[in-house]
């Protein structure tokens, strides 16, 4: 911890704010925020104060990655080459590793923690320096061992699919690696990775629906195994793009879903409860706050705002309180039933992820 660093950014996180008496708490959970000076800032919800930091020995951290039980932090370094692993109660890195050798640049576009924290699976790029070029090999998936710290296996892409943008994720026991394609859903078991069942998604919901495009969000806030999050179609009657919330179970492969009309390109954040979700239009000289109700399934308010032409959006831990961040070192708080601005934190230094541990499902700041 460096005590210097951690007294001016707790200064500069108060300039310009009310004091931290009379400031909304938003609840008890811990904001984990990667910077661009090399370290890991623990944020303290209450008081959105940074209680303590930690350095990445890996440089730049660009992604942070928790683990199922929240007790480790995976980060990725800028260069995509590198991964560090923390424990979240010590704040201590555990352990670094790196495919890269000599002239050979492997870089890690993607990667999913097994809920044991066994193995990784990594989707990797080697890039190799000749004399007189660069030759790039095809995106390769690769099982990295934690305990042994070596690749023992390489996982044959799913026919037809492949690439660095490819996209995975584990059923919440490991059993299962569900691999998502353009029109698939394919299901492989984690011993051998052969494909055990496929879920075609390329045909609509129901009779009159255009074909079902939907991004699968996790959340702390969903039930274990559920996905909800905005889905949309083309109504294939006036060739217009429409938009809805879908309710997802991966392994019994059901769907509940409710239309909302034509897509207007915002986000979604499900909140504490499930009850509601929150998203942001940003749109140059449109920025919007929206609400949904899930069980009214209706748009409950939208509102414009004064926002920033990037920008994230968090819900406090307490379901009260909307941040918006990134980029750069502030974080804007507004109130989620009347979007009201109630202040901005700022920090010591430019952010590049952000995570968010809610109360009680992991390690608590100065634990």
């Amino acid at each position: 911890m460096r005590i210097g660093a951690l007294l001016s950014a707790g200064l500069l996180a108060l300039s310009g704010a009310p004091s931290a008496a009379h400031a909304q708490s938003g609840g008890n959970g811990v904001i984990y925020m990667a910077a661009y000076d090399h370290s890991i800032k623990v944020i303290d919800e209450n008081s959105l104060e940074i209680v303590d930091e930690f350095e990445t020995s890996i440089g730049i951290p660009i992604g942070l990655t928790l683990s199922a039980d929240h007790e480790r932090i995976y980060v990725r370094d800028a260069e995509f080459e590198e991964i560090e692993i923390f424990d979240v109660a010590t704040r201590r890195s555990l352990d670094s590793f790196t495919l890269s050798r000599g002239s050979s640049r492997v870089r890690i576009w993607g990667m999913e923690v097994d809920p044991a924290e066994e193995f990784v699976i990594l989707n990797t790029m080697r890039y190799t320096k000749r004399i007189d070029r660069w030759e790039i090999d095809e995106a390769v998936l690769l099982k990295y061992d934690l305990q042994d710290k070596r690749v023992t296996d390489t996982i044959p892409w799913p026919e037809g699919e492949g690439g660095r943008r490819a996209r995975m994720m584990f059923s919440p026991e490991g059993e299962y690696l569900y691999f998502f394609s353009r029109g698939n859903i394919l299901v492989l078991e984690t011993e051998g990775f052969t494909e055990v069942d496929r879920w075609d998604l390329s045909r609509p919901l129901e009779e009159g629906l255009g074909r079902f495009s939907f991004g699968f969000p996790t959340s702390p806030h969903d039930d274990e195994g559920f996905h909800t999050g905005l889905f949309n179609f083309t109504d294939p009657v006036q060739n217009r793009r429409m938009m809805g919330i879908a309710r997802v179970n991966l392994a019994e492969r059901d769907v509940d879903f409710f239309t909302l009309g034509p897509s207007q390109g915002v986000s979604f954040r499900l909140a504490p409860g499930g009850r509601k979700a929150y998203g942001l239009v940003q749109q140059i000289g449109n920025y919007e706050f929206w609400t949904f109700d899930l069980e009214g399934r209706r748009v409950e308010n939208r509102q414009r705002f004064a926002g920033r032409p990037r920008m994230s959006l968090e819900i406090s831990s307490n379901g009260e309180l909307l941040y918006v961040y990134n980029a750069g070192s502030t974080i804007d708080v507004y109130d989620a039933d009347s979007y009201e601005f109630i202040r901005t934190v700022t920090f010591d230094a430019d952010m590049t992820s952000f995570v968010m541990i809610p109360e009680g499902t992991g390690p608590r700041a100065g634990g």
